[in-house]
């Protein structure tokens, strides 16, 4: 059964970069056809989406963040990473990586850039979650 785990800081200064590792084992982050995920939850709020890596390296971001999110493997160490810049107090989440979606409409809809809200179920098999907080 495949595993996932977030690590990375807790604490990152306004305008700072958040930077975030998961760890899969149990499975290969290169195997056919899976997606590799981030998603973010909010205090107070519902789970929202940011981004995928494919099995083949291809990658996909959520509209409202593209611009400040970045997404990349390292599948020596099967290894997948966020990135995100210019953090702000808003960015204070729980962060997860989660293996999937796999249903096709959902991923339709990340190809297309318009999947944001998501919910468990939608994924697979998720990390624990890590609380980031952006403060100075």
């Amino acid at each position: 059964q495949v595993q996932l785990q977030e690590s990375g800081p807790g604490l990152v200064k306004p305008s700072q970069i958040l930077s975030l590792t998961c760890t899969v084992s149990g499975g290969s982050i290169t195997t056919n056809y899976y997606y590799w995920s981030w998603i973010r939850q909010p205090p107070g709020k519902g789970l929202e989406y940011l981004g995928s890596i494919a099995y083949s390296g291809s990658t996909y971001y959520s509209p409202s963040l593209e611009s400040r999110t970045s997404i990349s493997r390292d599948t020596s160490k099967n290894q997948f990473t966020l990135q995100l810049s210019a953090v702000t107090p808003e960015d204070t989440a729980v962060y997860y990586c989660a293996r999937g979606p796999d249903h096709q409409s959902l991923r339709s809809r990340i190809r297309a850039g318009s999947l944001g809200a998501v919910q468990r179920a939608d994924f697979g098999s998720w990390g624990q979650g890590t609380q980031v907080t952006v403060s100075s």
